[in-house]
C-alpha cells in the first residue's frame, strides 16, 4: 500500500456543478461513480485532499456554516461508501479579490503541501477546469482532467491541453492506482 496524496476538485469532479452555484447540502448531489473512486483511492492507501474555489460566499450566495454542512454531507457519503477525505482547503473569495488562494493560482495547494509536508511534484490532481489544471502546474503537482463538469468545455476551449483526460473520476482514481 502506498500513502500519498491525491488533490480533488470539488464541483465537477465528486459533485454534479451548477452555474448557479451550490448553495445548500441539498444541492450538493454526487457524480454517479466519484463516491466509489473516493473509496477506491482511499482502499490503495491514498489520501484525499479537496481543493475547491468557493466564490459563493463573496458573493452572498452562503455562508460559512451553509458550505460546512455541504461539506459533511460529503464527507458522510464519501465515508459510508467506503471512502474518506482527510482535509478539505476552500478559497472563499471573489474572482476579483486578488487573493493568493483562488484556484488559478496554487495558494492552497502550496497550503496543503506545508501542512501535510507532501512533495507535490509526486501528487495527482483532478480537476474538470483550466484554473484547476493550471493551480495544479502551478504548484508543481500532476493535473488530470475529467470530461465532467466543465470537463467537455475546458476541452473544447483548450485544444492544446496534453494532460491526460478521463471520462470521469472513477477512470481518473483507476489510472493513479495503475501508476503506483
Amino acid at each position: 500500500m502506498t500513502s500519498t496524496y491525491v488533490i480533488l476538485d470539488r464541483d465537477g469532479v465528486i459533485n454534479v456543478d451548477s452555474d448557479d452555484f451550490i448553495k445548500s447540502p441539498q444541492e450538493w448531489l454526487p457524480i454517479p461513480g466519484s463516491l466509489d473512486a473516493v473509496a477506491l483511492l482511499t482502499r490503495h492507501g491514498y489520501k484525499v485532499i479537496v481543493i475547491s474555489n468557493q466564490s459563493g460566499i463573496a458573493r452572498g450566495l452562503f455562508d460559512l456554516s451553509t458550505l460546512a454542512a455541504i461539506h459533511q454531507k460529503m464527507q458522510s457519503l464519501v465515508s459510508a461508501s467506503g471512502g474518506k477525505i482527510e482535509a478539505i482547503y476552500f478559497c472563499p473569495h471573489g474572482p476579483k479579490d486578488n487573493c493568493l488562494c483562488r484556484k488559478p493560482k496554487p495558494g492552497l495547494f502550496n497550503d496543503f503541501a506545508a501542512d501535510s509536508h507532501a512533495q507535490l511534484h509526486n501528487v495527482f490532481s483532478v480537476g474538470d477546469s483550466l484554473r484547476d489544471l493550471e493551480a495544479s502546474l502551478a504548484a508543481g503537482a500532476k493535473p488530470l482532467l475529467v470530461k465532467t463538469g466543465k470537463g467537455l468545455k475546458t476541452i473544447r476551449d483548450n485544444p492544446q491541453l496534453t494532460t491526460p483526460i478521463f471520462e470521469n473520476l472513477y477512470d481518473a482514481a483507476t489510472y493513479i492506482i495503475s501508476q503506483s
